[in-house]
Formats: structure tokens, C-alpha cells, sequence
């Protein structure tokens, strides 16, 4: 069975690889979940949040952006003694930053879903890269998404970590060709 290269031999990757990156995402609290950590991942690889969601998953209030938007100075605080997370003061504080916003687009579109899938026009990207080296670390799509999230007041959510947040959320299926998802996630 073909994977694509980065999907290496650790068990998380290949879990995470098989059953989850590419696969279309609708449901907020789980796209807050990958706002998140793709957030914290920023310089770090992804294997290394990836050792740490459970963590992440108990210290942000199972991503309950309503509950994180009211993390005041002493959760924020006791976050960054947490071993189970990155103990990084920006990611931290950025998380709490973007749940408020993320309310606030809740609020004026809906849900954050029918905000977010209005930069891929309701449908994923399909791609057919026979390669690692052909899937670019931006878009034009990620460029829009990353500026209006700016815009919006979100913090860590550039258009490289956009990026990577619409390949996790299924946005984008940059499944190599090659590999047996490719045709599994678009499929659905």
C-alpha cells in the first residue's frame, strides 16, 4: 500500500495520514481543533503536535472555542507550565485571541465552516501531484484565507500554516496520486 512520503513509520503519522489529512472537515469545534495546532505547530513538525494532542485536546477545553475565548491571564498562565502542550506565551495567547475571533465569525456567517469553505468556493481543491516536491507551502486560496483571518484579528495563521490547515481540514487533497488515498478522499 502506497503513502505519501511524508506519512513516515511512526504509527501516529500513519494513523493521521490514513484516516484524517485530506478528509473534508465541516464540523467547527474540530476545525478549531486544527486552528489550533496548526498554530502551534509554526517551526516545529507536525509529528510533534501531533504527540501532543491529547494534551492539547485536555488543556483547551477539548476545543470548545466558547470555553477558550474566556481563558483569562491565570488559565493562560497555568497553561504555560502544561507539558502536554507547547509552552510557547504567543501560541498560548494566540489560541485564546483566535477563539474570540473565531465566535465572532461564527456569529456573522453561521458557522465558521461556511466562512472558511467560502475560500475553496464550497468544494475541495483536487489536486494530482505525482510528487512531494510539486505541493506548495501557499496558495492563492491561503493567501486570501490568511489575510482576511488577519484582518479578523487571528494570530498564527499565515498563509503557509493556512495552507497546511486546508490540507489537514480536506480543502485541498494533496494526496499524491500515488497513494491509496487519493482516490478514498475523493470519494468521501
Amino acid at each position: 500500500m502506497e503513502r505519501c512520503d511524508w506519512s513516515t513509520s511512526d504509527p501516529d503519522y500513519i494513523h493521521y495520514h490514513d484516516t484524517e489529512w485530506g478528509v473534508p472537515v465541516h464540523d467547527d469545534r474540530r476545525i478549531f481543533e486544527f486552528l489550533i495546532l496548526e498554530g502551534a505547530q509554526a517551526g516545529l513538525s507536525w509529528l510533534t503536535i501531533l504527540k501532543r494532542r491529547e494534551g492539547y485536546r485536555k488543556a483547551f477545553a477539548g476545543f470548545d472555542p466558547e470555553k477558550v475565548a474566556r481563558f483569562g491571564p491565570d488559565k493562560i498562565l497555568a497553561l504555560l507550565q502544561d507539558p502536554g502542550i507547547i509552552r510557547n506565551k504567543l501560541k498560548v495567547n494566540s489560541a485564546v485571541t483566535n477563539a474570540r475571533a473565531f465566535l465572532k465569525v461564527q456569529e456573522a456567517f453561521g458557522s465558521f465552516d461556511a466562512y472558511a469553505w467560502r475560500f475553496v468556493d464550497g468544494s475541495p481543491i483536487i489536486n494530482a501531484f505525482t510528487s512531494m516536491d510539486q505541493v506548495p507551502a501557499t496558495s492563492k486560496q491561503s493567501d486570501a484565507f490568511s489575510k482576511d483571518l488577519k484582518q479578523r484579528g487571528f494570530k498564527f495563521t499565515g498563509s503557509t500554516i493556512m495552507y497546511a490547515h486546508m490540507q489537514a481540514t480536506g480543502m485541498v487533497n494533496d494526496h499524491l496520486v500515488s497513494c491509496f488515498r487519493y482516490k478514498e478522499v475523493m470519494e468521501g
